[in-house]
């Protein structure tokens, strides 16, 4: 459900909301991105069409449930940036995103739809890979023509081979990104 900008939402939707994010957050972090929808209504102490309401889809959910952290990673890419060559300023940015989707359970699981929305963490994630990807690619630091899907296939696939270690993450995606 949607509050107009114009109106502030009610405290009964605001509480109900609130809770219904904590308990997402919490069953996500436990159960990974296939979290019951049904336990997460139940934790927060409403109907499942309460859940529904504030948040249609479970991707809806999701990208609330993660949005904060992924706002986190994104803005340190200019940081990164700011600090490094356009090549390792892509490495050190995807491997830091590797190492974070491994460690926040769940997100890889999301990030691995075949059909990425625009907007939401999936909007976020690819804006900054293809800013980075793009001025990599202008200053010729990358030997050869790279996809950004398939970059982030990629380093999606890094997430979930990593079984939850975000250590073993930054070490594969270094073998990984010495090829590029």
């Amino acid at each position: 459900m949607t509050v107009s900008p114009s109106r502030a939402p009610r405290a009964d939707w605001t509480r109900n909301h609130e809770q219904l994010l904590a308990a997402a957050r919490e069953v996500v972090t436990r159960d990974g991105a296939e979290a019951s929808l049904e336990e997460i209504a139940r934790r927060a102490g409403v109907g499942s069409a309460t859940l529904h309401r504030h948040f249609p889809s479970r991707r809806a959910l999701l990208d609330e449930v993660f949005h904060h952290g992924i706002t986190e990673l994104c803005a340190r890419a200019e940081h990164i940036a700011a600090r490094a060559d356009s090549r390792t300023a892509l490495n050190r940015w995807l491997e830091d995103l590797a190492a974070y989707a491994t460690e926040t359970r769940g997100l890889a699981e999301a990030l691995a739809t075949d059909t990425p929305p625009v907007g939401g963490c999936h909007g976020l994630i690819r804006r900054t890979a293809a800013h980075l990807l793009d001025a990599a690619t202008a200053a010729g630091t990358l030997t050869q023509p790279v996809d950004l899907d398939d970059l982030l296939t990629l380093t999606n696939a890094v997430s979930l081979a990593a079984g939850g270690d975000p250590h073993r993450a930054r070490r594969v995606f270094r073998i990984v990104a010495a090829g590029l």
